[in-house]
């Protein structure tokens, strides 16, 4: 047994790819060594920015001998088809067996095909990985790239290490052969490094002041950087993004600390961080009050003679980018809010819908409904107009158009300058919260009106002219907004019924996009809901309401998170299977029920003024249709039983679901498990008494009747 290393050397890989790589260079070697039949066991991958490396431990001098069979034409074939398959399969006539397969004499023949060298095999495989190498961009050099055929890598691939234990693997790739060399730091160690085996490998780069290992290169980051702060009387503002891509843009990584000019702390804080972070990937650091102090670290490739000069250099260079920063700063003040949203007029949203200025006065108009009428939240309508008219402002501003990151942020900045209320600012600056799963939701009324207008209006927009999220594609973030939508219902409570915001939207009723829209978000719910427990046919059937998509996403996930405890407690897992078992009982016999009666017949149906099941006494009403004669023979036991269970438990349901009380409408339920289970032990459903027979199986549909008052059991899969 022996282990494998495998360099391969380039000029600069771009930090954002190295991850990448790694597991690309990984996938390929398993691969090629699969495919070879030699067992691949522990594997590691390392990444600098001119170098990915592989270290294959214990692999196999050679691979076992193996026999392979292939079966070929009957004994009798012509013989053209016979030496054809001779051929193919690299045997003689005289080498063939004759297996009866099926009665019938067969060829075959058996292969023996010896074990081959592992050092052989790779020879063979590292051409095949490195040019099969896939890279989100490659380039072509040199003389070669006249022709498309030339080798594509990242950047010019200078050099190939490869041994097997001691030994060299001999292999060439475009010109570039396989050696024992290769180099180490490009300024601490330019000359070529003789790697003995992968055994030596780190320590003899590390002795070149290069750390091969990308892993080790990031702690040693967190650590030095978080010293160097802590030295200074500072704390390092975390950045775990910039660590990682420090460590990709360097082989000896030395953070430093600088200073900069205090007068740019004028500049709001989140500015400075990002010009330090994107620019120049710099980290900055906090005073002990929990400012931005004006410091910065870098992190320098070298072990400097003077690390103050290398401080300098990145000084100057991170003064003039705060300088373009504070200029662009000042410069947009200069100019209104107000006036900047003019501009939007020349930007557009999307072809179908207008420019960003037509969606402003959209959340603008929604905004202020949402306050004013909805009372969802409820706080100053005027302030939640004003807010949105200005929301969007920033993005013409020149700071957003150099930080596209901070568009919002800004916006609440240059409010504030202006002397607009602070709920306004505010409003201005979050109303794109909550962006991901652990981002902060609002709960001051002015934002929570503008984010869920702005969020609305975006899926609503959209939905309207059919381009909705599929599979994976999602280009206008209509799923990031549906998750933000239903963060803000929750975290303040919001009873908003969709088909009033739609109606509000869009000046008139529109109860398909309304419904679409729910079950958009019904199904955002499901999959938010999924880690606590709540199955996805919980919220399927806590969605269906009097035969119509309910539209209020509080009260669907108060109803699945009601009857999730429910149907964890023997009356509800028995309570099911009475349900099941009478809906199929119903379902065989195409039984509808009175309901069902008075919709063939188009009897007018006295529930179809009612607006809002909940708010009305739709038990009482349906026990009215269903008593209008009373049962013309002596019911037995357990049909009485459960005739009174229902009588007691409808009124009581109805009740506990008007007050949107959905654990006491389950409570309710419960009661009619024992009287469910005893009818069918006891009742004959079917009675050869065609009065009989009617009358159980109204009462059968009365009770399922009862069930999906509460939530449609039926969507309930198991």
């Amino acid at each position: 047994m022996s282990d494998f290393l495998l360099e391969l050397l380039s000029e600069e890989i771009p930090a954002r790819m190295q991850a990448g790589a790694g597991a690309e260079l990984e996938k390929l070697f398993r691969r090629e060594m699969e495919a070879a039949g030699v067992a691949v066991g522990e594997l590691t991958v390392w990444s600098t920015p001119r170098r990915l490396a592989l270290v294959a431990r214990d692999l196999p001098e050679a691979t076992e001998p193996v026999s392979e069979e292939a079966k070929g034409p009957p004994e009798g074939a012509p013989d053209q088809a016979i030496e054809g398959f001779c051929r193919k399969n690299g045997v003689t006539r005289d080498q063939l067996e004759v297996r009866d397969v099926k009665g019938r004499a067969t060829y075959f023949a058996v292969i023996e095909k010896p074990g081959q060298a592992t050092k052989d095999l790779l020879a063979e495989a590292i051409p095949a990985i490195i040019r099969d190498f896939s890279w989100p961009k490659s380039m072509r050099w040199g003389a070669a790239s006249l022709t498309t055929e030339s080798l594509r890598w990242v950047r010019p691939l200078s050099g190939i290490v490869a041994i097997l234990g001691e030994d060299l693997v001999e292999c060439e790739v475009d010109g570039v052969k396989s050696s024992y060399a290769t180099h180490g730091h490009r300024f601490h160690c330019p000359g070529e490094v003789t790697i003995g085996s992968a055994d030596d490998y780190a320590e003899k780069l590390r002795a070149c002041h290069v750390i091969v290992d990308h892993e080790e290169r990031q702690d040693l980051i967190r650590a030095k950087a978080n010293e160097a702060a802590e030295a200074a009387g500072l704390k390092l503002v975390e950045d775990e993004g910039l660590v990682i891509e420090n460590a990709g843009l360097t082989e000896w990584p030395v953070p430093l600390l600088g200073r900069f000019d205090e007068s740019f702390l004028d500049v709001p804080p989140e500015v400075i961080q990002l010009t330090a972070r994107v620019n120049q990937k710099y980290f900055v650091c906090e005073d002990a009050s929990g400012k931005l102090a004006n410091a910065f670290i870098c992190t320098a490739n070298i072990t400097a003679d003077d690390p103050a000069v290398v401080v300098d250099g990145n000084r100057k260079v991170l003064a003039a980018r705060l300088s373009d920063a504070r200029f662009f700063w000042e410069l947009d003040q200069k100019t209104k809010l107000v006036d900047h949203a003019k501009k939007l007029e020349r930007i557009t949203f999307h072809e179908k819908l207008g420019t960003v200025a037509d969606k402003v006065e959209r959340v603008a108009k929604l905004a202020d409904w949402l306050v004013f009428d909805a009372k969802a939240p409820n706080g100053d309508h005027k302030l939640a107009r004003q807010a949105a008219e200005l929301a969007k402002s920033d993005l013409v501003t020149e700071m957003v158009g150099e930080f596209p990151e901070l568009q919002g942020l800004m916006g609440g900045y240059y409010a504030a300058k202006e002397g607009l209320p602070q709920d306004v600012c505010a409003a201005i600056r979050d109303h794109y919260k909550p962006v991901g799963a652990n981002d902060d939701v609002p709960t001051a009324p002015t934002t929570v009106a503008v984010s869920l207008a702005d969020k609305l209006d975006n899926l609503l927009s959209f939905f309207r002219i059919d381009i909705l999220p599929t599979g994976s594609k999602d280009p206008f973030a209509l799923r990031r907004a549906a998750l933000g939508y239903l963060r803000l219902v929750q975290a303040n409570s919001l009873k908003l019924s969709l088909d009033e915001v739609t109606h509000a939207w869009a000046s008139k009723k529109m109860p398909k996009l309304a419904e679409a829209l729910a079950d958009f978000l019904f199904d955002r719910l499901a999959v938010q809901l999924r880690d606590e427990g709540v199955r996805h046919d919980y919220i399927a059937a806590s969605k269906a309401w009097q035969g119509q998509t309910d539209m209020r996403v509080d009260r669907v996930e108060a109803r699945a998170r009601a009857l999730t405890g429910f149907l964890e407690t023997d009356d509800g897992t028995n309570l099911l299977a009475g349900y099941k078992r009478a809906a199929n009982i119903l379902k065989k016999e195409e039984w509808l029920g009175v309901e069902g009666e008075i919709a063939q017949t188009g009897e007018e149906d006295p529930l179809s003024e009612v607006d809002d099941p909940l708010l009305k006494d739709v038990v009482a009403a349906k026990m009215e249709l269903r008593h209008k004669a009373e049962l013309s023979y002596t019911p037995e036991k357990a049909e009485k039983a459960l005739i009174d269970a229902l009588d007691a438990a409808e009124p009581k349901a109805a009740k506990a679901i008007a007050a949107e009380d959905f654990a006491g409408a389950m409570s309710a339920l419960a009661s009619l498990r024992a009287p469910i289970d005893a009818f069918f032990d006891e009742v004959t459903v079917n009675d050869s008494d065609h009065t009989k027979r009617t009358s159980r199986l109204d009462l059968l549909a009365r009770f399922r009747a009862a069930v999906h008052n509460v939530a449609d059991f039926s969507k309930i899969e198991g």
